[in-house]
């Protein structure tokens, strides 16, 4: 295991190659993509995301995990493809339609009417 990558959003995105080096390529594409996440959601604490080889029958694949620590519930996603640029990118659009669904959520709940404002029934 190798360990995870400073990048330059700082503290929030680790980016880690699991019995792979990750190359400045792969760092700048990720780095790229999971500013999007960070863009629609301020609130993030961390985003950890995982690139790992698997050797199944002769084939090989790679397996991309993505962990969103935020207020509330975490969010963990895995992502399996042939190609390692594509599961990432399978992986980031995974988060970011989660984040939505999280964000939508939240704001139906406020939007709801409050049962204080109804009439009582006896």
């Amino acid at each position: 295991m190798t360990s995870p990558h400073p990048t330059p959003s700082g503290d929030k995105l680790i980016l880690q190659g699991i019995h792979l080096h990750l190359t400045e390529a792969m760092k700048a594409m990720i780095t790229a993509k999971a500013e999007k996440l960070l863009r629609h959601e301020p609130n993030i604490v961390r985003i950890r995301i995982d690139v790992e080889p698997h050797h199944n029958a002769g084939l090989r694949t790679f397996e991309a995990k993505g962990h969103i620590e935020i207020g509330g519930p975490d969010r963990h996603v895995s992502v399996t493809s042939d190609d390692a640029y594509q599961a990432v990118d399978e992986l980031i659009d995974k988060l970011d339609r989660q984040l939505r669904k999280r964000s939508t959520e939240y704001s139906s709940r406020r939007a709801t009417d409050d049962i204080r404002s109804h009439p009582e029934q006896g």
